[in-house]
């Protein structure tokens, strides 16, 4: 079975991505063509570059404090952080290596800040690609390329499909980091319960409607671009923020494809 893959952003839901791939492995899905946005990007060079174990390597081992040494606080530039350290990282990992030398056709999407595009970058050096793509806005600087001010590719195209489909024929499977709804909102409503008596903080407040403004982003971009298939992990009840949960969303990950493996085998034809 040949498939395309579209693997959306969500920060720290990221780690979820490895067991998803993990699981179409063991089902011997061939993936012809990937694309990523934000942390997808990440996910989806790895898997182009047969790198998959160095990104698990990377997110079982994560914790508060090996995230300290990302945070090269810069109040002088652009953005929070300067985004250096994740550029070295990333350069550790993937050297000069370009995105047409990978094994499997790959593109990286991020949003011309100024333009109001999409762009899906399919030839160059990975670790520039990449870093265009992981620009939160505010968090990490833009990155200049071919004359372009890029960012977070989540910002306009949290799920990249269009992109998948620009690089095969092979039906597409998007995996959604933003697509439990119901349990993101139990979780929510949870948690105002127990904030009833305090009363609700304007931060948490405001990453309630980050949240919702996120899953609205998603809703519409796979509304315009609809996938042959939609996976949508049930990790709503983990905050993105948190990158140090990979266990649990490799298993969810993985946990998705088997619940859905009927419907992932129709549409790849078997």
């Amino acid at each position: 079975m040949k498939l395309a893959l579209a693997l959306g952003g969500g920060a720290g839901l990221g780690w979820a991505h490895i067991g998803v791939l993990h699981a179409l492995a063991a089902r011997n899905v061939d993936i012809v063509a990937v694309s990523g946005t934000s942390i997808g990007a990440l996910a989806a060079v790895c898997l182009a570059a047969h790198r998959v174990n160095v990104l698990e390597e990377l997110a079982r081992s994560t914790n508060v404090r090996s995230m300290m040494r990302f945070l090269d606080i810069d109040f002088g530039r652009s953005a929070l952080l300067g985004g250096r350290a994740v550029q070295r990282e990333l350069r550790h990992q993937f050297g000069h290596t370009r995105l047409e030398d990978l094994f499997i056709p790959c593109a990286v999407v991020a949003a011309d800040l100024v333009a109001g595009e999409e762009v899906a970058l399919t030839r160059g050096e990975i670790v520039p690609a990449v870093r265009a793509s992981i620009a939160i806005p505010g968090i990490f600087p833009p990155v200049r390329h071919d004359g372009r001010l890029l960012v977070d590719g989540g910002v306009m195209t949290p799920v990249p499909v269009r992109a998948a489909r620009a690089l095969s024929n092979a039906p597409v499977l998007a995996v959604n980091l933003q697509g439990d709804y119901a349990n993101r909102s139990e979780t929510w409503l949870r948690r105002q319960r127990a904030a009833r008596h305090g009363g609700l903080s304007p931060t948490r407040v405001g990453r309630a409607g980050l949240s919702l403004i996120m899953m609205h982003v998603a809703r519409q971009s796979l509304a315009l671009d609809p996938p042959d298939f939609e996976l949508a992990p049930r990790i709503g009840h983990i905050d993105v923020r948190n990158f140090t949960r990979a266990d649990e969303l490799i298993a969810l990950g993985a946990a998705s494809v088997e619940e859905n493996w009927e419907m992932i085998a129709r549409i790849g034809g078997r």
